[in-house]
């Protein structure tokens, strides 16, 4: 069977990373690709059997594609620290990894936001193209934020999902949703993109609709109207720091 690798993605993951890398115990290797951690991730990673690479973060783009770069034969499984392998969805993995033409597979994720399963607005199945074949698989370096894999070669779909614990109460969600929301605004004024009076009231509520109804986040009653309401919250945040950053460049001007 083609040699599998998981590769670890972390920044300051003490919290989760032994409990990550015990879940990967099936994989033929395991390297903690490191952003200079300042916790004590890098010893109990190694103390937990991973190899460990440190590599300066730019964006989450050029992160994986460094992490894949170190890697110069077989399969990359990609797993965040706060992601966990189930023993199901290994056997998967290993079944689908000999099919001929495929350079790819998507798995599906059961997110845990607050404690709670949620299976709608946007995060179910939630699929994320994690398994690479090495040589047939790049991410955009144009898309620094949600990354996308390019890949050369077929893309299948696995049915087990793994399991995400990503927000365990409101402050790790704000915080999270903060940085996303400034690089988001960041791209968009890197390519001219200024804001329109508009932006403020119909997106956050395209947003919404699009969270709560579309993506069915009512069926998680009122944890699916909180998630379809920050979410909207944080889209307007969006531009109201592109806005910041079009006056900030209008006062450097002046």
């Amino acid at each position: 069977m083609p040699e599998l690798t998981v590769i670890i993605l972390t920044h300051n993951e003490e919290k989760h990373i032994t409990a990550c890398i015990e879940s990967a115990a099936a994989a033929d290797a395991i390297i903690v690709f490191d952003s200079f951690s300042t916790d004590h991730t890098v010893e109990l990673a190694k103390a937990a059997g991973a190899v460990v690479i440190q590599n300066p973060f730019e964006d989450y783009a050029q992160q994986r594609n460094a992490a894949l770069s170190n890697v110069t034969e077989g399969w990359v499984l990609f797993v965040d620290a706060d992601e966990r392998i189930t023993p199901e969805l290994a056997a998967e993995v290993r079944e689908n990894m000999d099919r001929e033409g495929y350079a790819g597979f998507r798995i599906p994720r059961h997110n845990y936001i607050f404690g709670k399963l949620t299976l709608g607005a946007g995060w179910y199945p939630d699929y994320q193209t994690r398994l690479l074949k090495v040589g047939k698989a790049h991410y955009d370096p144009l898309k620094r934020v949600h990354e996308v894999v390019i890949l050369d070669g077929l893309e299948g779909t696995l049915k087990n999902p793994l399991l995400h614990y990503n927000y365990e109460h409101s402050q790790q969600f704000a915080d999270k949703q903060r940085r996303y929301t400034a690089f988001e605004a960041k791209i968009l004024h890197e390519k001219g993109i200024r804001p329109k009076p508009q932006n403020y009231v119909l997106q956050p509520l395209r947003h919404f609709w699009w969270r709560f109804v579309t993506l069915r986040g009512y069926q998680d009653g009122l944890h699916g109207l909180r998630l379809s309401c920050l979410m909207s919250w944080y889209e307007l945040k969006k531009y109201l720091t592109l806005r910041k950053l079009w006056q900030s460049a209008s006062a450097v001007q002046k």
